[in-house]
């Protein structure tokens, strides 16, 4: 975040981007000869879809699980494949550079101070802003570890000299290994455990050592999430556009890949804030402070069914600026601003009365 200390003498605000203006480039936020530059925030969608990625891997011994411990239907192939669990959205703010205004310098008056995002967009003025939301991205939860199954294996597995040999010994030790586990649980083992602790780690062990030999023939089937996101900015209604397209097997694809099933959008302006007519919409811009009325929107996800998920967001391009007049902030006034860092509306105005 930016701060400025200004000298304000009436707060003299000018729209900076106008439709006679060709280049906005030169315009930067922040301090400049004229003063200082600030922008009003338009709301962006961001949109989280976390997919869920499962993983298999054939086995050692797959083509023998069916012969050896009967499990049936056991794939021979790897595969990857992907699933949606959530999708959710978000409003975040974005500067908006065609609201763009500057502040006047003069140095015969109280010194004020103005916040800046990053990105330029007003927060507060004589006021510590409130933070701006930032994005976490999402992190997986760490794997459990498995034994690795090769160092289960007896010298005897191990000089066998095929693999039909290998997996046949090897499923008798998981038959052991079962055998001594139900022997534990009923109480029926040779040298039972003294103690609850002590029972509860030896049959830890032995399922470890069980579901580790077992992948040799049913193979591994590994689950992670993984996020994807995508940040829009409605500018207009939209009934129906493409928002990405999603595959099975590949998860999220480009827009073009035939592959990937299309997800769309639609946005509806809810016309919550009336809009200004005739002369308003062309009047001069006055001194003072210019802020956000937003409207509201609501945003669809759906798919060629159905809907997926609608939220109704806070939208600051479907509603108005507004002019908060600069005598608020003459050498009469201690007033302290905030706005709020996605919409540019005000969250808390506050004015000392002179005394």
């Amino acid at each position: 975040m930016k701060k400025f200390l200004l000298s304000l003498l009436f707060i003299n605000y000018y729209l900076l981007f106008s439709v006679a203006q060709t280049s906005t480039s030169s315009y930067q936020p922040g301090v400049n000869n004229e003063g200082a530059v600030y922008f009003l925030p338009k709301t962006a969608v961001r949109i989280i879809t976390q997919i869920e990625r499962t993983t298999y891997t054939p086995g050692e011994f797959s083509k023998y699980a069916d012969r050896y411990l009967r499990l049936q239907n056991v794939s021979t192939e790897p595969s990857v494949s992907y699933r949606i669990t959530n999708i959710r959205q978000e409003a975040t703010g974005v500067a908006d550079t065609l609201k763009g205004f500057v502040v006047k310098f003069d140095p015969k008056t109280v010194a004020s101070n103005i916040a800046l995002s990053d990105d330029g967009v007003l927060l507060a003025i004589n006021a510590i802003p409130q933070p701006v939301p930032v994005y976490k991205p999402f992190v997986s939860a760490p794997k459990a570890k498995m034994l690795n199954p090769r160092e289960l294996m007896s010298e005897e597995i191990l000089a066998a000299g095929s693999k039909a040999k290998m997996a046949e010994l090897t499923a008798q030790d998981i038959y052991e290994i079962r055998e001594s586990r139900n022997l534990l649980i009923r109480g029926q083992a040779d040298n039972m455990p003294q103690d609850g602790e002590q029972l509860k780690l030896m049959l830890n062990q032995l399922e470890l050592q069980d579901r580790s030999l077992t992948s040799l023939f049913a193979g591994t089937t590994l689950k992670d999430t993984i996020e994807q996101v995508i940040t829009i900015v409605p500018t207009k209604e939209t009934e129906r556009e493409l928002l990405f397209r999603f595959s099975k097997k590949l998860g999220i694809v480009a827009d073009d890949d035939l592959a990937g099933e299309p997800y769309y959008i639609r946005i509806v302006n809810l016309h919550a804030v009336p809009m200004p007519e005739g002369d308003e919409k062309k009047k001069k811009m006055e001194n003072g402070v210019y802020i956000n009325v937003p409207g509201k929107m609501k945003v669809t996800i759906f798919d060629a069914v159905e809907p997926i998920v609608s939220t109704e967001l806070p939208a600051a391009q479907f509603g108005n600026i507004e002019l908060l007049s600069g005598a608020l902030f003459n050498k009469r006034y201690t007033t302290r601003l905030w706005l709020n860092p996605v919409t540019g509306a005000i969250e808390r105005l506050e004015a000392d009365q002179p005394k």
